[in-house]
């Protein structure tokens, strides 16, 4: 019998989480199999607490519905438009960088729209911001242009089965359903997010932009600034920040790293209702031959629509 795998070798129905990841994120450039099961292990590790949103994402894990429509997102992206992964890795990586931005706002004390809408507490905020991101590019099945929309259709049935096997109250089940669907349709600015949680989903989504993400399209004849910039990513990390609750730093092997970071990223932070709570560092490894390095180091905060050179 076949291994339990999809097209690209990455398995389903890994669940133990051996890894402490609190207020810390590494999306390192690595195999896709290494990258999906570090996905799995920091996001269940950091819904430990919440077992309401740990209960949503196993549900949305183990979800044939939403498997097919990752791998048929993916499937339009990659193989028709010769785009980077948007499938169930993507999913996933940025799942796990959602529900790490959120800890960090939350923890730095900061509202958050579920929370002073009445809709629901932290724990209902962690499983909103959860799906909303780990479904954002399922309508790129569909068509790469209106994707947005396209996801938001394709994601209401599987919310509403999700949510129903969680809260019995109607009605807030509506409301939280409400939130998963804003970020949904935000996450690629067009329209702006205009809550907390649409933001952390834009900005989670923006994250994902390592060359573990890139090498395939570049594999499959796509040569352009967006895969030749993919490339030069190789590690994003997720923390604490000094100036800022939440720093996410990009560690580039070339500085055609910079446009990946400037297109994808800080694009989403400076647009999102989060700016205020992100920093961005991008940096050039040190000692490396392999580029003749123009800059060294910038720092976007998000109060400022402009990087800001070290």
């Amino acid at each position: 019998m076949p291994s339990p795998q999809d097209r690209d070798g990455v398995p389903w129905g890994v669940s133990e989480a051996n890894v402490n990841v609190q207020e810390r994120v590494v999306l390192v450039s690595s195999p896709k199999t290494k990258l999906y099961l570090e996905a799995d292990q920091s996001i269940r590790e950091a819904l430990k607490g919440y077992p309401r949103a740990l209960q949503a994402y196993e549900i949305l894990y183990n979800d044939s519905e939403a498997k097919a429509h990752w791998d048929m997102a993916n499937y339009i992206t990659m193989r028709k438009l010769g785009y980077n992964d948007h499938g169930r890795v993507h999913a996933m990586l940025t799942g796990a960088a959602s529900v790490a931005i959120l800890s960090l706002i939350a923890k730095s004390g900061a509202k958050l729209d579920v929370v002073e809408s009445g809709a629901g507490n932290l724990e209902d905020t962690f499983l909103v911001v959860l799906l909303s991101t780990m479904l954002h590019d399922i309508g790129n099945q569909v068509h790469r242009v209106a994707h947005e929309g396209f996801s938001v259709m394709l994601a209401i049935p599987i919310v509403d089965r999700i949510l129903g096997q969680i809260y019995s109250d109607p009605e807030q089940r509506v409301k939280l359903r409400s939130f998963i669907l804003h970020g949904i349709n935000c996450h690629d600015l067009s329209p702006e997010p205009l809550t907390v949680e649409g933001g952390i989903t834009a900005v989670a989504d923006g994250t994902d932009i390592t060359k573990g993400r890139g090498r395939k399209a570049f594999a499959l004849g796509s040569v352009d600034i967006h895969s030749i910039s993919a490339l030069a990513v190789d590690e994003v990390h997720i923390l604490k920040g000094e100036r800022t609750p939440v720093e996410i730093q990009v560690y580039m092997n070339n500085s055609a790293g910079i446009f990946q970071v400037e297109e994808t990223l800080t694009k989403k932070v400076l647009r999102s209702p989060i700016r205020h709570l992100v920093s961005v560092v991008a940096m050039t490894l040190e000692g490396s031959d392999s580029d003749q390095r123009i800059i060294k180091r910038v720092r976007l905060h998000g109060t400022e629509d402009r990087f800001i050179l070290d």
